[in-house]
């Protein structure tokens, strides 16, 4: 069972997700990108079988939540990347940017 403290950040940050509130700094989830995700997800990408960001920004299907949720579950063809709080929201900021 998670800390009191930890289910109330948890509760507070899908309700500013369902409401469509700024989640993060897209300048800042950029960078992130292109320290740690541009290899597989960059524009140029020729090596690896993952959509580029602005691919993933334009599916009718992408939203804060579900980038959200998508990036607090491990998946195999990607690396398992521990992102914190405030990182997770600016990459997530930034994705959504691209629209």
């Amino acid at each position: 069972m998670m800390p009191v403290s930890s289910s109330a950040w948890v509760l507070l940050s899908s309700i500013a997700l369902a409401f469509g509130q700024q989640v993060g700094d897209p300048a800042a989830g950029k960078q992130l990108a292109e320290r740690t995700c541009q290899e597989c997800h960059g524009a140029q990408n020729m090596s690896h079988n993952a959509p580029a960001f602005s691919a993933i920004a334009a599916m009718p299907s992408t939203t804060a939540l579900s980038l959200d949720v998508f990036l607090r579950t491990s998946h195999p063809t990607m690396p398992n990347l521990m992102l914190s709080d405030t990182d997770r929201g600016d990459l997530i900021a930034y994705i959504l940017s691209l629209r």
